[in-house]
């Protein structure tokens, strides 16, 4: 029996900063506004390609794509890789499609890169979910590793977060551990890392948020309730979404209510 593709699979090439990639995209067409996935440290375009299995975003046309470093795109230079790298990655991927105006969703690395994104080019985005992606020091539980947990081996050091990834309490943990040796390149994880610090630390990430000048919402699983700041965004106009029965993975711990809360902020830009 024959099935209607879901989406469509491809390979593209793009230099960026004289470094080649050929960056694996699934995408869907449609009338309505495109929708731009951007996942997070770890995890790959798959996170969000059931998409299409949920009815209220028929019409909805998407791209997800496997950041350079993770899944299956190939980038010839690890080393070059950081946020302002992925930027403008995203910014190529948008270009090679034709894309002008975008709703935009990013999770943790994802969410910092779309912020980046969203301050430099507002004017193109009609919404942002952003699922805990960082916009204060505080959120640099994964990333500051590579300072408290630094070793000089990349490869070590990669094997022991690991290792602690597998048995931290957050929800889904266990899960996403199991797969990062497969999903991560090891020379991508120091520069990825670094850079995720530093604009956290010193980058005003949570003025830049704050001043995006279209509908925002932050997706947060219950167990990260504590974060100090989801009072003081609310109170300036951003869309609180808790998860309830997760922590930083929602859409491996909680995908229907994700999606609910994805769609219910695009319909309101």
């Amino acid at each position: 029996m024959s099935h209607a593709a879901r989406f469509t699979y491809e390979k593209v090439p793009l230099n960026i900063d004289g470094v080649q990639l050929d960056v694996a995209v699934i995408h869907r067409t449609g009338p309505k506004t495109p929708i731009l996935f951007l996942h997070g440290f770890g995890s790959t375009k798959e996170d969000y390609a059931d998409i299409t299995l949920q009815a209220s975003f028929e019409g909805h046309p998407f791209i997800a794509y496997d950041a350079p470093g993770c899944g299956e795109t190939e980038c010839a230079d690890l080393s070059r890789i950081n946020i302002a790298f992925l930027v403008k990655t995203a910014q190529a991927v948008l270009t090679h499609f034709g894309i002008d105006k975008f709703h935009l969703v990013g999770h943790s690395m994802g969410g910092l890169t779309g912020l980046v994104l969203a301050h430099e080019e507002p004017d193109r985005v009609k919404s942002f979910v952003d699922i805990e992606g960082n916009i204060a020091p505080e959120d640099c539980f994964l990333s500051r590793q590579i300072h408290d947990h630094n070793r000089d081996d990349d490869v070590g050091f990669f094997r022991d977060f690991i290792d602690r990834t597998r048995l931290a309490s957050d929800p889904a943990s266990a899960l996403y551990a199991a797969s990062l040796a497969h999903k991560v390149r090891t020379g991508a994880v120091r520069g990825i890392f670094e850079s995720m610090v530093d604009l956290s630390d010193n980058a005003k990430l949570m003025d830049k948020f704050l001043a995006l000048p279209f509908p925002r919402q932050y997706m947060y699983g219950v167990t990260n309730s504590h974060l100090s700041y989801l009072d003081h965004i609310a109170a300036q106009g951003v869309e609180l979404a808790c998860i309830p029965d997760c922590g930083h993975f929602p859409m491996y711990s909680n995908p229907a209510l994700m999606w609910k809360h994805i769609k219910a902020l695009q319909d309101r830009a």
